[in-house]
């Protein structure tokens, strides 16, 4: 009888990762954990002492800091892998997993299941001739190198791409390899998985080709597995249920979805909402049990796109994304940093994108130039942005797969403020108090209309207190609504003062916040 070794890529909530762990190994199935090294150590900590007795629980020997679309995420699948086969020569299956996933069928039904054909269950479709990449780069992601993580180091991802663009810089591939591309949940017997150890150890190149394409875990194993192993024994699919919203952002399952996910002729599910007690209940308890059976009827997707194409309302299969998801998400923390002079606070985040990995971005309600990623429209116009700001401030925490978020807000943006201090989430803010000088506020006066080249010096000298009494006027309007968390960094202030502002901000040690608050020439006009 098939044995699965779950290989589990995993960055937070231990508590949950702990539950995942002891139901799916409580049936004599095995997992290997890989935990983020971008994680809190106290958490993998934790994750360590609960599960340090379960001799079918295994860790992957070296931790790696992993982000989306780098070459990370496959070497931590990698480092997990050899974990498990070393740790479990019994397991006859290696099933790719993370934290969101959760099992929708019995540890039975699954064992039979696997048992019935010999085959790899891994998506692999031709990277050039499928239409698998509907939108963006494609032959891009392989032809140029990329060094830098797009996400995080963006400016720095679009510059090497521009610059070997406009060098003609290309590579090719490796010539007896024919790229593949499909879902990263795959499902992989052991021959195949020693197989492609085995290939990494023999082929340098490929893996120094891998190592700098862009989102290598829809290609690494994908290619592998087709290069590897014979077509017959492959089934192109995933066996993991998963579903998109027109956002391209992943659906998220709720209490009332139960009877639709057992439906699916899908062993897992991903992604189960960390809201969802009674689903994670229910399936927790269904996979230990025996004797169960399912009537698959497989119009999951079907319906879904039945239903929110006519934009249903509530709850019950995943309706439109700002009916849903109104709340950020208990578990989140949006930092504001509230500033007149946006200068400032962008060199402050700038600092903060340096020194920390939260991802932090400008003044998005503000700006319509800001620099944003294609979330299917909704953050293309600013009534857009501000019309569904919660729903856009969600799908910022999904695309960037965190659970901190910096953005910037002038001060003016008082009803932005409200609206997020009022949810569920954890919000902070950061108010920097500037001096303003005449020339600055001159200045300000013709970026915003007031004034011009010709300006009389009398008109000038008689708008100035009017702007600077407006100014005053919005940073008392901020401290007037008493929000919870309202931190100030002054430039008046020593930068030791304002590094324990900061500290208390970003949860940073307060060594960490000093570099923050010391940045060259943050407050200079």
């Amino acid at each position: 009888m098939a044995k699965i070794a779950f290989i589990l890529l995993c960055h937070k909530d231990p508590d949950a990762i702990i539950k995942q762990a002891q139901s799916l190994t409580a049936v004599g199935d095995y997992m290997s954990i890989h935990f983020d090294a971008r994680a809190p150590q106290s958490a993998y900590d934790k994750i360590r002492k609960a599960l340090a007795d379960n001799p079918n629980v295994a860790f992957a020997k070296r931790r790696i800091k992993c982000g989306w679309g780098a070459w990370s995420l496959v070497q931590a699948t990698l480092n997990a892998v050899e974990a498990a086969v070393e740790a479990f020569p019994r397991a006859t299956h290696f099933y790719m997993l993370s934290g969101d996933c959760m099992a929708i069928k019995s540890a039975e039904y699954a064992h039979e299941f696997l048992d019935r054909r010999d085959v790899d269950y891994i998506e692999s479709f031709d990277f050039f001739k499928s239409d698998w990449i509907k939108t963006g780069w494609k032959e891009e992601r392989l032809i140029y190198r990329h060094w830098f993580n797009e996400r995080t180091q963006k400016k720095r991802f679009y510059a090497m791409f521009r610059l070997q663009r406009r060098l003609g810089i290309t590579r090719r591939i490796p010539e007896d390899i024919e790229v593949m591309i499909g879902s990263q949940w795959w499902c992989l017997r052991r021959r195949t998985i020693e197989w492609i150890l085995e290939f990494c150890k023999r082929r340098p190149d490929v893996m120094r080709f891998f190592r700098t394409t862009w989102i290598p875990d829809e290609t690494f194993f994908q290619t592998l597995v087709r290069h590897l192993v014979p077509e017959q024994e492959i089934e192109s699919r995933t066996l993991t249920f998963l579903m998109f919203t027109d956002y391209g952002m992943p659906v998220v399952f709720h209490n009332d979805h139960y009877d639709l996910l057992l439906s699916q002729d899908f062993l897992f599910a991903r992604k189960i909402s960390p809201d969802a007690k009674e689903l994670k209940r229910r399936l927790g308890v269904l996979y230990s049990s025996e004797g169960a059976r399912f009537q698959i009827s497989n119009e999951g997707r079907s319906l879904f796109k039945f239903l929110t194409g006519r934009g249903r309302i509530g709850r019950r299969f995943a309706p439109r994304f700002w009916e849903t998801e109104s709340s950020l998400g208990r578990e989140r923390e949006l930092l504001i940093v509230v500033c007149k002079k946006w200068h400032v606070a962008k060199r402050l985040l700038e600092r903060m994108r340096q020194v920390t990995d939260i991802p932090c971005i400008d003044y998005l309600f503000n700006e319509e130039s800001c620099p944003l990623p294609d979330l299917g429209g909704i953050q293309s116009t600013m009534g857009k942005r501000h019309r569904h700001r919660r729903a856009l401030m969600r799908m910022l925490f999904d695309y960037f797969e965190s659970d901190r978020l910096v953005i910037c807000l002038d001060p003016s943006n008082l009803e932005l403020m409200e609206d997020f201090v009022r949810d569920r989430s954890v919000t902070r803010l950061l108010e920097i108090e500037c001096r303003f000088s005449d020339s600055y506020l001159i200045g300000h006066a013709m970026r915003v209309g007031l004034a011009g080249d010709r300006t009389p010096r009398e008109t000038l000298n008689r708008l100035l207190p009017t702007i600077r009494n407006d100014m005053m006027h919005e940073s008392d309007r901020i401290r007037d609504a008493h929000f919870e968390n309202h931190l100030r960094l002054r430039e008046i202030d020593p930068p030791a003062t304002n590094a324990k502002a900061i500290s208390v901000f970003l949860g940073l040690p307060e060594d960490k916040a000093l570099e923050i608050a010391e940045t060259d020439y943050l407050f200079a006009d």
